[in-house]
């Protein structure tokens, strides 16, 4: 007998069991099996289905990720209990635990409520409180909310707050799609009169968003739409819904705004109960939710608090993060006013708010008298690590609270390596997100914009789906894309669309309609979701062929290009060193293939033939018009060479060879500085590393100085910045207009640190099997990641330590994997833990040859690390990014001659010095 367990962890779609309100009357169905035998596989599994009756459905499969729902579809509100047993070659294991999952309201026709919407209360009024109330039968077993709103909407029954999230119905193209929440309030409800009351917030619908002072910009009115349902004990459903008979009062939120801030008079009473006005909507916008909604996630305690150079009191919870201030406060006297104001960093000792341009991101509390009280604002959300607190006398640390808020994703990747600023620069990377991951993957979280770039996200998005479960957070953002596409194919430059642009057409931003659904595929299996955006996808290289013409060039035109290249000038991000239409035509390369592939996937053949044709003619055209037989691309730009050797768009092997060892090159004469902005920086260590030159990439990822990634987590970043210089190095904010201190594109190379630091990548879609292949360096004594795949945790670390690597993997049930152990063959091992011993091939570090080049003395660390501070203490040069870039034309000479041909004016004293730290350096 084969011992197999029971299966665990049920998922309905990309939401964990159990599920309540989904939107699909056919769930798809995922389960783990934490443990079985080693020989196991999976041949067949049995699916026992209990709604009103049991059915059990037995299919022979080796799948057991998003597998076909294979019951009758539901019905709306119906809930169905799931079992799942899996057989291996002979037995059966025990049933899972059952797992629920209930169907939402469907179809429109299950609405009965209406759209209410208070009257006079236009844009710049009190919050308005919308309220009616249902009279319950007796003998209650079951009661749901379901409910959405214009606008946010905070939900009470019977005085009790309703469930936990936050911003709902949350962002989404509401022209298009308006999401409705289902709430189990059954243990909120008693027979005879309950009472429903919603708080409104202007927020995305009402409120002012994106830089362009927009307000109202879905709609003038602020309404709440309810449906209150009741089953009874005999079997009948009861349903009360808004309507005409509710009513509407203004509260003491006197203001909110997601940009501005929130102000609250806690003096005011709600005032005088007026009638609502019964609005015309089409229902058959509403959808039910395919990720986790916003959620308090996190709450920080204050870690200090000091008084500014101007006498601030300002609080310091010690993390960028998102979210909004608590704080309790006693002894005030009534009309005593409070106001707390919000940034990022400090600038001389003061709160630095330039960055937030026209956001006030201030909260404005007007007491009512001196009983103790918790202040809070939950109509709004700030950007902060610091906090300005005026108007209170006596604070104290445990006065306040930082509450984080962010989509509820489940966190599912990590990553830890010798390297304590790498592991700290990986923290920064996780908490970007959660401060960008708010309903919508936003460029930043702080400032009067908050947008869902298209451009952050589509380069981001392989570490975002390492790091956290966005299975159902970007499928839902894809559904936007695609509603908000324009006829032509265009997609807009942030989604969803508020910039309004005619025909945005541009490389890489564009690009995540190809790109995101890919990545998701290929992190999570899901081939349902290529299905459904292929039309989106289809459109978008069709828009960007059209723009390229015949010649298959896509050039003129707008383009955001390799956009804050770090030599751009702060004031032009446009002008990065890259050219345009070596990016624009590039991805267009790209996501012709990506668009095959996905064709391919889900069944149609002749369209796969058809882009992968286009995407062959497209990589022709690139290397005729923009790369040299020689392997020079034009504008000699790390980017374009990353693009041209990660997307296979140079034909020769010689082109390529050329083309890696020019990317060295450049990387070595920047002193190992990042060079790159938004569009290369995710390709460059993968380019590196693939084309012969691993330490390089190291020497890269590892690097301090100023831009590199590490260099804000030396300047005491907790998160990524928007700028590679957001900070500069005196502690001066970057003079730009545009700079933020919470961005994750730049972050996009933890997806690098994943794969080929640790060594944990997905070689087949969903981790079904995994690509073990950790790059070993010198400059790590060791690195691990673990990731909760499809099928259950995986991981893999390494070891060096006395002349040996130690590597450990452990593959999940369901899982197998390919390892490339050190110095040896490749092999290939099912689910369990595995170790493996091999020789360290960075056991004794090479000496530099007596006749090496400049090129060789550059990539010898300690050789280099010691020249170069030696010329810097000299004064011969500023820093070892001046040394590195003087010595472009002389890399092939002797390293021996190196002062003499980069010396300028002759040999000065301190050419002297050096000459002779550089000749000491070599001799020994």
């Amino acid at each position: 007998m084969s011992h197999i367990a029971a299966p665990t962890a049920l998922r309905f779609e990309h939401r964990p069991a159990p599920v309540t309100g989904i939107g699909t009357a056919t769930p798809r169905i995922s389960w783990q099996v934490p443990a079985a035998d080693a020989g196991y596989a999976q041949t067949a599994y049995e699916v026992e289905i209990t709604t009103g009756t049991t059915q059990v459905f037995t299919v022979q499969s080796p799948d057991q990720v998003l597998v076909p729902w294979p019951g009758d579809p539901l019905a709306s509100r119906e809930t169905a209990q799931v079992r799942v047993r899996v057989r291996g070659n002979d037995d059966w294991s025990d049933w899972s635990e059952p797992a629920s999952v209930e169907a939402g309201l469907l179809t429109p026709d299950d609405w009965s409520a209406r759209f209410v919407s208070p009257r006079d209360n236009p844009h710049g009024s009190p919050a308005p409180l919308v309220a009616g109330a249902a009279d319950l039968p007796d003998g209650i077993v079951k009661a749901r909310l379901y409910a959405t709103s214009y606008g946010i909407n905070l939900p009470e029954l019977n005085g009790q707050r309703v469930g936990t999230e936050e911003l709902a119905p949350g962002w989404t193209a509401y022209q298009y799609r308006l999401r409705y929440q289902t709430y189990d309030v059954t243990e909120l409800v008693r027979p005879g009169e309950n009472k429903l009351e919603f708080l409104l917030g202007n927020a995305w619908y009402r409120g002012r968003i994106g830089f362009r002072d927009q307000k109202q910009l879905y709609g003038e009115r602020l309404a709440v739409l309810a449906q209150l349902e009741v089953t009874t004990d005999d079997g009948r459903l009861h349903t009360f819904g808004s309507d005409g008979t509710w009513t509407s009062r203004e509260s003491n939120v006197l203001a909110d705004d997601l940009y501005d801030g929130q102000t609250t008079d806690l003096r005011r009473q709600p005032g005088e109960s007026t009638p609502v006005d019964v609005l015309d909507a089409d229902l058959s916008l509403l959808v039910a939710p395919d990720g986790p909604p916003v959620r308090i996630t996190d709450v920080l305690p204050a870690v200090e608090i000091t008084t500014s150079p101007s006498g601030k009191t300002l609080v310091d919870f010690g993390q960028n993060l998102v979210g909004r201030v608590r704080l309790k406060v006693r002894g005030h006297n009534e009309g005593d006013e409070i106001v707390l104001r919000h940034a990022e960093v400090l600038e001389d000792g003061e709160l630095g708010v330039r960055p937030l341009r026209t956001a006030k991101a201030t909260d404005t509390y007007i007491l009512a008298g001196p009983d103790e009280v918790t202040l809070d604002s939950p109509l709004t959300f700030h950007g902060f690590r610091y906090a300005e607190v005026n108007g209170v006398t006596g604070l104290r640390k445990e006065d306040l609270e930082a509450v984080v808020i962010n989509s509820d994703l489940r966190r599912t990747g990590w990553f830890e390596s010798s390297n304590e600023l790498l592991d700290k620069f990986h923290q920064n990377v996780v908490w970007g997100m959660r401060g960008n991951f708010v309903d919508v993957p936003t460029d930043c979280p702080q400032r009067d914009e908050r947008l869902g770039w298209t451009g952050d996200i589509q380069v981001f998005s392989p570490s975002a789906s390492f790091l956290f479960d966005t299975g159902g957070f970007l499928t839902n953002w894809l559904a936007d894309l695609a509603a908000e596409q324009q006829k032509d194919g265009s997609v807009p430059f942030v989604v969803p669309d508020v910039l309004k642009n005619e025909g945005p057409a541009t490389a890489a931003w564009g690009d995540a309609a190809t790109i995101v659904p890919w990545v998701i595929y290929e992190r999570t299996g899901d081939a349902g979701l290529l299905a459904r955006q292929l039309p989106s996808m289809r459109a978008w290289v069709d828009k960007m062929a059209d723009l390229a013409g015949s010649d298959l060039l896509w050039s003129g035109g707008f383009q955001f290009g390799d956009w804050l290249d770090p030599t751009a000038p702060p004031d032009n991000p446009f002008r990065a060193k890259a050219d345009p239409d070596v990016v624009a035509t590039a991805h267009l390369a790209r996501s012709a293939e990506v668009v095959g592939k996905a064709a391919e996937i889900v069944g149609q053949t002749d369209l796969a033939r058809e882009y992968a044709d286009l995407a062959g003619r497209v990589r022709q055209a690139f290397a005729t018009e923009y790369a040299t037989d020689g392997g020079r691309v034009l504008s000699d730009a790390a980017t374009t060479y990353a693009l041209a050797l990660q997307w296979a768009l140079l034909p020769t092997g010689n082109q390529r060879q050329r083309a890696g060892e020019r990317l060295a090159d450049l990387v070595r004469t920047s002193g190992f500085r990042i060079s790159t902005g938004f569009v290369g920086t995710p390709l460059m260590a993968d380019a590196l590393a693939d084309s012969g030159h691993p330490d390089l990439a190291y020497r890269l990822l590892l690097q301090t100085g100023c831009p590199s990634w590490l260099y804000a987590v030396t300047m005491g970043a907790t998160t990524v910045w928007e700028r590679w210089d957001s900070m500069l190095p005196d502690g001066s904010i970057n003079p730009g207009q545009m700079t933020s201190f919470n961005h994750y594109a730049l972050g996009a190379v933890a997806d690098w640190m994943h794969r080929r630091v640790a060594g944990l990548a997905a070689a087949e879609p969903g981790y079904r099997t995994i690509d073990v292949r950790p790059l070993l360096t010198d400059q790590l004594t060791k690195a691990s990641a673990r990731h909760l795949t499809p099928y259950g945790e995986a991981s893999v670390a390494w070891t060096r330590a006395d002349g040996q690597v130690t590597l450990t993997v452990t593959v999940p049930v369901g899982s197998s994997a390919k390892v490339a152990v050190p110095g040896q063959d490749v092999v290939e091992v099912g689910h369990g833990t595995h170790e493996w011993t091999a020789d360290d091939p960075y056991a004794e570090t090479p000496e530099l040859p007596a006749d090496a080049t400049v090129r060789q003395l550059l990539d010898h660390l300690p050789t280099w690390s010691a020249l170069a501070t030696a010329a810097t203490e000299t004064g011969f040069v500023t820093d070892d990014a001046d040394l590195a870039g003087r010595l472009e034309r002389y890399l092939d000479q002797p390293a021996a001659g190196l002062v003499d041909a980069i010396s300028r004016r002759g040999l000065t004293p301190s050419a002297e010095a050096v000459k002779a730290a550089l000749g000491a350096l070599l001799n020994h």
